[in-house]
């Protein structure tokens, strides 16, 4: 990328780009740059010399979760060489070539798309800030473009105090440029971990490296094949478990690590854990296994372990990428071999596809030979039996559809049994202290969900269970709550689906003949539009079903699929463990 080296102070001038050394050289630097990363000393001097409060008049954008993950690979230098987020020329040589335009190999774009409105026209620089609105660094815009790929889910945010929770494609901009640093990131578990790849490969120095990167716990499988091919390559292990998005079986990252750790006891001395913010990318196997590769060569990795995707078959990759072929469970000689090395009827396959989230979700002991003790523990603290983890249900329906009648019911009938503690969300204590100030405007709409959805996934992060029975008629609305509930615990969606006609003529409170009167505005079901779940994991119509029957549907539900004592898990859909 032939971007100038600009410093945030020259960055930041308002007479910029004019008065920078690096535009009398074209593509030069500013004298004074050196690197890319900022030390506390220049923070506290830009502060002293009135840097923040340049930066307090800029446009500002809140990144999600995604474009954190980007802009601190890009700032550490694991997206090497990139120094900015794509122009729309190397998108284009990515998507076609599979390269950046000076040949580069180069497997996946790296964009940032925001909202028109987040940066006028007129604006050159946007500061990019992280989750608590902490700058990190300052976009020197050079490009803008019209967003080509619809955005993630779950938005970024904008604006000094705006919040906002999504935006269809057509009105994203794409933003390129340089991205100038304003301090050291500091959010997120496991920080003294997180070294810079520079640093890494000081550490690491010279000779082979043998890097894994992963986002699900190594196994005895890993741990012995990591050891045999170290073992061929005399190589040291660099273990990089990727920490943006969720990690398999144990969901959080910080899960992740701890279990990367736990394994680390029975791998050479020497091996390094460095937990890496790669977001994960709607991609083909091969090219995220590429970009695998390439993040591992730029931490130091002389070779890429490969066992979770299909190896990219006639691409080029940054460093070779190895596989040590079928292994099994050797019975006899309790050990994890080659399986050409073992006799046969003596071998043992692996766990299946789902077998261990089964095992931990019923409160099973992990088999000492699938993983060993140190692991196990960490597996079972990070995903805790479902009768003893956190669950959020969710009732959504029409006004008047008897949700929160089997919600109250729900709540009397745990309270009853004793065995888990519950919360109800529902009601005026809802009204009063969640939702009060809010009009019934979309945004406004979507803002009450979320927060009911805060507040029951916290429930749930501390094993409680959360009932919720908002109308909640927008399926975007819903599916953030329920990724929210999912990386604290599970989540349950259940769907009042009461014909609306018996829902308008249960109104005791006249709302829908106000509504048809046009004394109410965005009225659900009248004047506004329901979407119906697709995703529900239970249908109730309480015409049909008596308020006992329905409360009964529920607790079946939870028993059926063990958050319950009196069943078994029955891999029900939409956990999130």
């Amino acid at each position: 990328m032939a971007y100038r080296a600009v410093c945030l102070a020259c960055l930041l001038r308002p007479e910029y780009p004019q008065a920078c050394p690096a535009e009398k050289g074209g593509t030069g630097s500013c004298a004074h740059v050196t690197g890319n990363r900022r030390t506390e000393v220049d923070v506290t001097a830009e502060a002293a010399s009135g840097v923040v409060a340049d930066l307090a008049s800029l446009p500002s954008w809140t990144l999600d979760e995604s474009q954190l993950a980007d802009l601190e690979m890009l700032l550490s230098g694991a997206f090497a060489p990139l120094t900015g987020f794509m122009m729309s020329a190397e998108v284009a040589a990515v998507c076609e070539q599979g390269t950046l335009p000076d040949g580069t190999p180069w497997p996946v774009p790296v964009t940032l798309d925001v909202p028109g409105n987040a940066a006028p026209s007129a604006q050159r620089r946007l500061v990019l800030n992280d989750p608590e609105g902490t700058p990190l660094a300052v976009l020197d815009i050079a490009e803008r473009s019209a967003a080509l790929v619809p955005p993630p889910a779950q938005a970024g945010t904008g604006g000094r105090h705006a919040r906002t929770a999504g935006y269809p494609a057509d009105a994203l901009i794409r933003l390129s440029g340089q991205v100038v640093p304003c301090r050291e990131p500091e959010h997120g578990p496991f920080r003294q971990l997180r070294k810079p790849p520079a640093t890494v490969r000081a550490e690491l120095g010279e000779g082979p490296v043998l890097a894994f990167v992963t986002r699900r716990p190594l196994n005895a499988r890993h741990i012995g094949q990591l050891r045999h091919l170290a073992g061929q390559l005399r190589a040291r292990l660099l273990l990089l478990p990727l920490i943006a998005g969720p990690a398999e079986v144990v969901v959080r990252p910080d899960a992740l690590v701890r279990s990367v750790r736990a394994a680390t006891r029975h791998l050479p001395p020497g091996t390094l854990v460095v937990p890496v913010p790669l977001a994960p990318r709607d991609v083909a196997q091969e090219q995220e296994v590429a970009l695998r590769a390439l993040v591992a060569a730029s931490y130091g990795a002389s070779h890429l372990f490969n066992d979770e995707l299909s190896a990219p078959a006639g691409r080029v990759t940054a460093i070779p990428v190895m596989s040590a072929g079928d292994w099994a469970y050797d019975r006899a000689a309790e050990v994890w071999r080659p399986l050409s090395l073992i006799e046969p009827g003596t071998e043992r396959a692996d766990l299946a596809l789902g077998e261990l989230e089964d095992l931990l979700d019923r409160g099973e002991e992990v088999p000492a030979w699938f993983t060993p003790p140190a692991v196990a523990a960490e597996l079972r603290r990070a995903r805790p039996p479902r009768s003893e983890r956190g669950l959020v249900v969710f009732l959504t329906g029409l006004s008047g559809s008897g949700k929160s009648t089997i919600a109250r019911g729900l709540r009397d009938a745990l309270s009853e049994r004793g065995d888990r503690t519950v919360s109800l969300l529902d009601g005026d204590l809802v009204r009063e202290m969640l939702s009060a100030g809010l009009t019934f405007s979309r945004a406004d709409r979507d803002l009450n969900i979320a927060r009911i959805g805060f507040v029951a996934a916290e429930v749930a992060r501390h094993g409680g269970i959360a009932i919720c029975a908002p109308i909640a008629p927008y399926a975007a609305a819903r599916a953030r709550v329920r990724n929210m509930a999912r990386e604290a615990g599970d989540f349950l969606l259940v769907h009042v689906a009461t014909p609306a006609q018996v829902c308008e003529a249960r109104d005791r409170k006249g709302l829908y003949a106000k509504a048809r009167a046009g004394l109410i505005d965005n009225f659900t079901g009248v004047s506004d539009p329901y979407e119906e779940p697709q995703d529900a994991e239970l249908t109730i119509d309480t015409s049909v079903m008596s308020r006992q029957q329905s409360v009964d549907a529920v607790l079946h539900l939870l028993t059926a699929g063990g958050w319950l004592p009196g069943g078994e898990p029955g891999g029900l859909g939409g956990t999130g463990h």
